[in-house]
């Protein structure tokens, strides 16, 4: 049964970030990936969030895998951000390739901490 609700969640995420980006591109057209870059992010964030929750008791570790490998594994996508960079390079766009990996390795690093953190602290 939890095969079925992970693959539900899967395409909620997918879903849901099919919607998101096409919303931000439909207001932000700039050399930066930022729809690419706000998903991530917000995955992260969001995966941190459930993470810390189980990790400090308030969460079923069955959510966990639901909402982090189902639905946060749909929504964020780490393979687009890596061609988005690669793209750039090509593009000889150097600088905002080093900008776009550096502000997606270290944006979803520092927001699953803060998910990290603020579950710990409710």
């Amino acid at each position: 049964m939890i095969v079925l609700a992970v693959m539900a969640a899967g395409a909620l995420g997918a879903g849901a970030r099919f919607v998101l980006d096409g919303v931000i591109k439909s207001r932000r057209s700039t050399t930066l990936p930022w729809a690419t870059l706000a998903i991530n992010i917000s995955g992260s964030f969001l995966l941190g969030l459930i993470a810390g929750a189980v990790m400090f008791g308030t969460l079923d570790a069955d959510i966990q895998t639901v909402v982090g490998t189902g639905f946060c594994g749909g929504y964020t996508t780490f393979s687009t951000a890596s061609f988005e960079t690669v793209r750039l390079a090509e593009q000889r766009r150097s600088v905002v390739a080093v900008a776009n990996a550096l502000a997606s390795v270290l944006g979803s690093a520092v927001a699953c901490a803060s998910g990290l953190i603020l579950a710990w602290a409710v």
